[in-house]
């Protein structure tokens, strides 16, 4: 799949497709799979910082990123994993962002590495 967004410790970040610039329409149930980024935002290597935003989700900071708000998966296990990429649930499809703040369209979900094909992202 390329390189893509990851968090600090290497996690896979996704963008949802129903999500409009900045604004999280996940909700209710949803956010049990599909749990913010949240936090201050700062780039790691490979990223563009000047992408990296916040927005106000229900009470919480999430992290953005070229206006698409960014999610973990909780069925993502570790470092690498990419079980949720292409996945068509809560009324759309969540993919992985790239550097270049695009979404990664393939839809073939599973594990990858967390080596160089991850782009660091750091919150703290």
């Amino acid at each position: 799949m390329g390189s893509y967004l990851t968090d600090g410790s290497g996690k896979s970040l996704y963008m949802f497709a129903s999500d409009t610039s900045t604004k999280s329409t996940c909700t209710g149930q949803c956010l049990q799979y599909w749990p913010i980024l949240s936090g201050m935002p700062s780039a790691g290597s490979g990223v563009d910082g000047t992408k990296l935003a916040t927005a106000m989700t229900r009470g919480a900071t999430q992290v953005t990123y070229a206006g698409h708000p960014l999610y973990h998966y909780a069925g993502d296990k570790g470092a690498g994993d990419t079980s949720g990429q292409g996945s068509n649930n809560f009324g759309a499809r969540w993919w992985l962002l790239a550097p270049s703040g695009q979404p990664i369209t393939t839809s073939s979900p599973g594990s990858g590495s967390s080596s160089s094909a991850a782009y660091g992202y750091g919150n703290g």
